[in-house]
């Protein structure tokens, strides 16, 4: 019974077979690791990659891991390259961005044109077609995208990081808030120290008063919001004027957003695609409602008994 026993237990010390993915991915970074003048040696269960050459540097594989099973074979060099190349990059920052407990209260959102992050690989979430929430960490000059791999190591997911990002702006930032009048349309400008502004559209409530109709927004740059409250028929004209504002402010700040107005409205945004068109010589705001607020627009002008201004 006792050599059964011990029979039995060196059985159960026996690891199990590494899948054959695993088994591949480690070939890979042993090959990239290679090329960027590195030796590399794994921990027994997987989860860090040590490598030593010019320094030595601990990598967590357990996000690489999570974001290769979700992507095909043909990417997997790509990945892992760029995966080793960012640890090495950011070796000498502060906190490890892998640990959550770490970087917790450093984690903020900052709002990117989604053009501008083809290349890009961050997590984030869109606002509307154009514009993307991304998750960030860092403060100051130290803030940076954080990446899908790092994400992967912590014990909530994407979509729980961005709402916790969320909660530190609005517990640890409050917006300024301005009054200015457009020829007549009067604005409301919100503007806070970091590039976390867009953050509080969903709080807008604690800085005024929002119709049941929405408010018009413009976010020149990450740092500013401007706002109209869609309250009557001059709403169309509010359109124009904020515009061409909106690109006034886009064209002379240092850190440009976009230029467009959107409507926020039952915690939504929608861009207001508006363009300046040449016609004839002349030059026209072509405004192109989303349907929603179209419909919005004909109930006010039914409500104020004519048409929309112009």
């Amino acid at each position: 019974m006792r050599l059964f026993r011990r029979h039995r237990d060196r059985r159960a010390e026996t690891p199990p077979p590494r899948r054959i993915e695993d088994v591949d991915l480690d070939s890979l970074l042993g090959l990239v690791a290679d090329s960027l003048g590195y030796a590399c040696s794994f921990a027994p269960d997987g989860g860090t990659l040590t490598l030593s050459g010019p320094r030595e540097v601990t990598v967590r594989l357990t996000g690489l891991r999570a974001e290769a099973a979700r992507r095909s074979r043909e990417d997997w060099p790509v990945l892992v390259s760029e995966h080793l190349s960012h640890v090495l990059a950011t070796v000498d920052e502060p906190l490890d961005a892998c640990d959550l407990a770490q970087v917790r209260p450093m984690l903020r959102t900052r709002v990117q044109l989604d053009d501008d992050l083809l290349s890009e690989r961050v997590v984030g979430r869109h606002l509307t077609a154009d514009l993307v929430e991304v998750l960030t960490v860092g403060y100051g000059a130290g803030v940076r995208p954080v990446r899908p791999e790092e994400v992967g190591c912590w014990p909530i997911t994407a979509a729980q990081a961005l709402e916790l990002a969320l909660h530190n702006a609005h517990q640890d930032e409050r917006l300024s808030v301005t009054e200015d009048d457009l020829g007549g349309v009067g604005i409301l400008r919100l503007t806070g120290p970091t590039a976390c502004a867009a953050a509080h559209l969903r709080r807008l409530g604690d800085y005024l008063p929002v119709p049941g109709d929405g408010v018009l927004v413009v976010l020149p740059d990450p740092a500013t919001m401007i706002v109209h409250p869609v309250e009557g028929i001059g709403v169309v004209r509010a359109i124009e004027r904020l515009r061409l504002f909106g690109q006034r402010e886009f064209e002379r700040g240092s850190d440009p957003l976009s230029p467009q107005v959107y409507w926020w409205h039952g915690g939504r945004l929608a861009l207001i695609k508006a363009d300046l068109v040449d016609q004839d010589g002349q030059l026209r705001l072509v405004v192109v409602p989303p349907p929603e607020f179209a419909r919005v627009l004909a109930a006010l002008a039914g409500r104020s008994g004519g048409t929309p201004e112009s």
